[in-house]
């Protein structure tokens, strides 16, 4: 490999004393502008990234003078200097020779290969990374990564980013990178040359763009990271979506990368490996060594298989009641004994795909999109609460001409639930609250810790079209507000479910089921939130042992 050559045309001694330097990045090779290049200051979020022409300039105010000067971008030898000698070379062009590239032919036979999907597979449109360059003038060219641990070697066929709204107009630049591992954390870029595309609305496909890498011969053996980074601002915003509680990987130009413990972002990989690799436990190429207290299970499929189900699409059993200033979509299933089923918060009908084919068969189902989310609309511009959701459902029982019902209800389902059942005692029979919580300091704090710093990043945009994700994230920050009180005077049969690894902490799952007093309790063993996706089986047969007793 060639090393490194770097040459300046001097300026004037005087221009030493400048702090704003200026200067172009050329290959000398082609003698050609070298677009999009990191400059940056080592260690430090102090940087800037040359235009489409190699233009740059730098503010090294206030900077040590012995500190590294870095100028890097795929397929050119990284540049450093320090500071002190970086602001003599004011005005001029930096010449940079490429590196030399040694390819090697491999041979693999296309049997021996097996497709697998690796990472973070979630279209959430609530838990996301919120890219704003108007907002956050200073960061949005951070650079944000996932880690993945390849067991065996593989080849990246494709590489997929889950975009929840995009709004631009112009084309979006944006650079992808591949690193190395060392103490955890990204380390060097293993690309010989750069991928950078130009990202527009169309090319984004159900929510996900797929960018083909393919034909570049990327091959990958232990833990690395994907990163990608915005190298130039944009009119518009972007939110990526994000699963809460896996491990994300942040930095702002050559600052120390950061772990964000509480969510990662929705990259995933499409790659070809070796299917005579050893088998392991965890073989789905997700490497998070930071999931606090095991919050959280790679869910992925269950949100496909969801997705694919006829449950929350199903004209021949979905109607909408109209209220004043919502219509509540609903799926009916089934004979018998009235049953509603209420999601969590942003979800749907369903994520209950497991449960109602089940429960039908002895039940009539009545499954609800709760206002605001899933089929349901929502014209008002009022803030959400569990006590307007337990109205709804108090207006559909109605509407439905159903005295009494029994509800299974999960997460902002259960707090539903709970409401219901204080409001309106004489039209419960029986409640099953899964991952329910009485108030906000019952679900663990760094959750709520996330959820704030999300809803401050939404206020700031203070955008019409934020105005529903606002709405359902300050109700899981500020409610619901049961007492101690409250909950003693549920005289409702109430089973109380939750995981052994729940965000719910477990000591106020046990505090809600004391004070009902008619209330039961199981802890599922080695369940995250996610009962339902999860552990089907046993809830299915625990929810109709719990309704069948007399």
């Amino acid at each position: 490999m060639k090393k490194i050559s770097v040459f300046f045309f001097l300026m004037a001694v005087s221009a030493f004393k400048a702090q704003t330097i200026s200067g172009t990045i050329i290959s000398k090779n082609e003698n050609q502008p070298v677009p999009y290049v990191k400059i940056g200051v080592e260690k430090k979020t102090t940087g800037t990234i040359s235009d489409g022409k190699g233009k740059f300039s730098i503010d090294l105010s206030g900077l040590d003078p012995q500190q590294k000067v870095k100028i890097a971008v795929p397929g050119y030898e990284v540049y450093e200097e320090t500071v002190q000698d970086f602001k003599m070379h004011n005005l001029q062009k930096i010449f940079l020779i490429e590196k030399t590239k040694n390819i090697k032919a491999i041979a693999i036979k296309p049997k021996k290969l097996v497709d697998k999907n690796w990472g973070v597979n979630t279209k959430t449109k609530n838990v996301l990374y919120s890219v704003n360059p108007a907002v956050h003038q200073n960061n949005f060219l951070g650079e944000t990564a996932l880690a993945f641990n390849a067991k065996k070697r593989s080849k990246i066929k494709n590489i997929n980013l889950n975009i929840a709204h995009f709004t631009s107009t112009e084309p979006v630049l944006m650079r992808y990178s591949i690193y190395s591992e060392k103490g955890g954390f990204p380390d060097k870029n293993i690309l010989d040359e750069e991928i950078t595309v130009q990202l527009t609305e169309d090319m984004i496909k159900d929510g996900t763009y797929t960018l083909d890498v393919n034909d570049r011969d990327i091959w990958i053996n232990g833990k690395f990271f994907v990163g990608i980074q915005f190298l130039k601002a944009f009119n518009g915003n972007i939110k990526i979506s994000a699963a809460l509680l896996k491990t994300g990987f942040i930095r702002e130009f050559y600052g120390d990368w950061k772990k964000m413990t509480i969510a990662a972002p929705a990259i995933n990989i499409d790659v070809k490996m070796d299917k005579n690799g050893k088998e392991t436990k965890d073989d789905n190429g997700f490497a998070d060594d930071d999931v606090p207290q095991g919050w959280i299970a790679d869910n992925s499929n269950n949100i496909q298989e969801a997705d694919q189900s006829i449950y929350g699409k199903n004209e021949s059993a979905g109607k909408y009641m109209k209220l004043k200033d919502t219509d509540l979509y609903y799926e009916v299933y089934g004979e018998g004994e009235p049953l509603v089923l209420l999601h969590g918060n942003s979800g749907s009908i369903k994520d209950y795909y497991q449960q109602i084919p089940v429960l039908s068969k002895q039940y009539k189902v009545i499954a609800v999109d709760t206002r605001g989310q899933g089929k349901s609309k929502d014209i008002s511009k009022r803030d959400f609460s569990y006590q307007l959701f337990a109205d709804d459902i108090k207006a559909l029982l109605d509407h439905l001409k159903l005295d009494k019902i029994n509800i299974v209800g999960w997460s902002d389902g259960g707090n539903t639930g709970l409401e219901f059942a204080l409001k309106y005692p004489d039209h419960l029979n029986k409640l099953v609250a899964i991952g329910a919580n009485a108030f906000p300091e019952g679900v663990e704090n760094k959750l709520i810790e996330h959820f704030t710093s999300q809803m401050t990043q939404l206020n700031q945009l203070g955008s019409a079209e934020t105005i529903n994700e606002r709405r359902l994230l300050k109700i899981m920050i500020t409610e619901p507000n049961i007492s101690k009180a409250d909950l003693n005077t549920i005289k409702s049969p109430v089973l109380i479910i939750a995981g052994d690894r729940d965000v719910i902490k477990q000591d106020h799952t046990e505090f809600i089921s004391k004070e009902i007093p008619n209330a039961e309790m199981k802890i599922y063993k080695d369940t995250t939130h996610m009962v339902p996706f999860e552990k089907p089986d046993q809830l299915n047969a625990d929810i109709l042992n719990f309704l069948g007793k007399k």
